[in-house]
């Protein structure tokens, strides 16, 4: 099962994710901040509280994305 070891939000919402098949690099959080609970994400001091959670990632308020969105989004960090 695909899981996300670390994340660490960038100012530009983005995300610098590494799952735990070795990939890593940035996730774009920006489609999805127009939608729904996303909303709240617009906050940068909100937005900066993400954590890893179970096998994707998650915000205090309980917004989350999972580790395959995640994976199937990525784009490499070189």
């Amino acid at each position: 099962m695909l899981k996300v070891k670390k994340v660490h939000a960038n100012n530009d919402f983005t995300l610098f994710v590494e799952l735990s098949d070795g990939r890593a690099g940035i996730f774009d959080v920006k489609p999805y901040l127009d939608k729904g609970v996303f909303t709240q994400l617009k906050d940068k001091d909100y937005f900066k509280q993400v954590k890893p959670f179970f096998c994707g990632i998650i915000w205090p308020n309980e917004q989350d994305l999972s580790a395959d969105t995640i994976a199937h989004e990525l784009k490499s960090n070189t």
